[in-house]
């Protein structure tokens, strides 16, 4: 006899969803459902559920590929971890908001939470990767399969989540994890966790197993710096410098981290991530 489902409208057995963003499967829900606010990161202010200027009939976007020209550096580092198909496509059994507009509402309502989720299962996929944190292996396991199967809830079960509460039950097995794999690290393990590094020089620094949850890293001099079994969840990194960092072995380290900071050919980035574009040669 099969289990019965934790959540409802979900199958007992939830597949994990794709961790990675399929624009092409996606009704452009970034460009619609968020806000954004004229900065050094976006060139005007746009309200939440409201389309982008810049966003065609198609879902495709008029600048993909003069976003930085144009101003809209934030839209080139944002990541939904995959959360656009899965709304569009999965909660949503592919109906846009254009041709059923009587979906937007709960699209864009639906939309952030399961990108707060997706972005969970890339973290407790990652800490399952470590094998020094084999001791929260079955505990990870679990959380991964509760995860998944909310990403195959339905939108009704999505909007009564509290999302905030299953991210904070599930960081208490990530911080372990973390704690495990720093401790391989050799050097002194320094905690910076939420702290102020904005514009720190920290050029050649030795941070392997470092605790920088949280911390903000804007505009920190990182160049030569190693990060190798540095926890980064959350960690602030824009405009930081990362030119010849070693990043490999980071923990927790994200595309948009890497897409918001500047480095070069020289920088060690691990192998699941990809080199900015942006980046100097």
């Amino acid at each position: 006899m099969s289990a019965e489902p934790a959540i409802p409208g979900t199958p007992a057995l939830p597949v994990l969803p794709v961790l990675q963003a399929d624009c092409s499967n996606c009704f452009a829900l970034c460009c619609v459902a968020l806000p954004f606010a004229k900065s050094n990161d976006f060139a005007v202010n746009k309200a939440a559920g409201t389309p982008c200027k810049n966003l065609q009939e198609d879902f495709r976007c008029g600048i993909h590929t003069r976003l930085r020209d144009k101003g809209f550096q934030g839209c080139t580092v944002f990541d939904c971890f995959g959360a656009g198909q899965q709304v569009s496509q999965v909660t949503f059994g592919g109906r846009d908001w254009r041709t059923h507009p009587g979906t937007a509402g709960a699209m864009y309502e639906v939309f952030p939470v399961l990108r707060q989720l997706h972005e969970l299962l890339f973290y407790v996929t990652e800490a399952l990767a470590l094998p020094a944190a084999a001791p929260v292996h079955a505990e990870l396991r679990r959380a991964q399969t509760e995860t998944a199967q909310w990403t195959a809830a339905d939108a009704d079960a999505l909007t009564t989540l509290d999302v905030g509460a299953l991210r904070q039950r599930i960081n208490t097995h990530l911080l372990r994890a973390s704690e495990l794999a720093r401790a391989k690290a050799p050097a002194r393990k320094k905690n910076h966790r939420g702290a102020d590094l904005m514009g720190a020089r920290l050029a050649g620094a030795d941070l392997r197993g470092a605790n920088l949850r949280g911390a903000y890293l804007i505009a920190a001099n990182l160049s030569g710096a190693d990060l190798r079994l540095a926890d980064v969840i959350g960690a602030d990194f824009r405009d930081a410098d990362l030119r010849g960092a070693d990043l490999r072995d980071a923990l927790f380290l994200t595309q948009p981290q890497l897409g918001a900071a500047r480095g070069d050919a020289a920088t060690k980035i691990p192998s699941t991530l990809v080199r900015p574009a942006h980046w100097a040669a």
